[in-house]
């Protein structure tokens, strides 16, 4: 199951004048429930996961396409597999954030990977990855220096581009070997529905500055603003509400 549609309900065009940080969350179609994602993640506060049960598989591809979606830059990919316990989800594609949409002790950092499964049901579990710079490329990630190779072909609304052989292996590792995580939350972009199992690394992959930099002229602005803590009522619509005289 691909979930590009559920991702990017609306047209780019359409959700390109509503991804300012206030506009996102009164567009017609996000849900404004209590449990709405991107969050603060604070290391005290958030459950962590058991390593010893989770397990992400993705094998070694080629021959994928890159796609500028307008939203996002994205990779569909399905033969993936992220297994929680005795939950299996499968991989449908993994797409960019700059800057980071999530924070860990309120600490932010330049981009964000989401690689977004879901299982049988239509659950959706994301797994999140920050993405932190480093200065040159012989410290950068493996994947994402493979991946972002030539991401200036894709700078144009609808275009694509053909990637090399993607090995998964150094990103698999580092998240099962580092603190993960894990909370219930939404989808990041329209239309937020909630129920989405969130797996965060709390260790950030590395992209050197330069190749961070062609990424940025790019894939621009496209994160979501962070919202309440869970069990709260989303923070621009409070705002919102506030502005309209509405007495909560």
């Amino acid at each position: 199951m691909r979930l590009t549609s559920l991702l990017l309900s609306s047209p780019p065009s359409q959700l390109a004048a509503t991804t300012t940080p206030l506009l996102l969350d009164v567009h017609p179609s996000p849900a404004m429930g209590t449990h709405q994602s991107p969050i603060v993640i604070g290391s005290s506060e958030i459950s962590k996961v058991n390593n010893s049960t989770v397990t992400l598989y993705i094998p070694t591809v080629s021959d994928l396409e890159f796609e500028n979606l307008g939203t996002t830059i994205e990779v569909p990919l399905t033969n993936g597999t992220l297994v929680v316990g005795n939950h299996t989800y499968t991989l449908a594609q993994f797409h960019f954030h700059t800057p980071s949409e999530h924070r860990i002790d309120e600490e932010y950092f330049p981009m964000e990977a989401h690689f977004v499964f879901s299982d049988e049901d239509g659950s959706i579990a994301v797994v999140g990855f920050l993405i932190d710079l480093t200065s040159t490329k012989d410290h950068s990630t493996p994947l994402l220096n493979t991946v972002f190779a030539d991401v200036n072909e894709i700078a144009e609304l609808g275009s694509t581009t053909e990637l090399g052989l993607l090995d998964f292996s150094s990103v698999t590792r580092h998240f099962m070997n580092n603190d993960i995580y894990t909370y219930s939350g939404s989808l990041t972009t329209p239309p937020c529905t909630e129920g989405v199992s969130w797996y965060v690394s709390g260790l950030p992959l590395v992209l050197d500055v330069d190749t961070y930099n062609q990424v940025k002229k790019v894939l621009r602005f496209n994160s979501r603003y962070t919202q309440n803590v869970l069990g709260q009522e989303d923070l621009l619509q409070l705002a919102a509400d506030e502005l309209n005289g509405v007495v909560v």
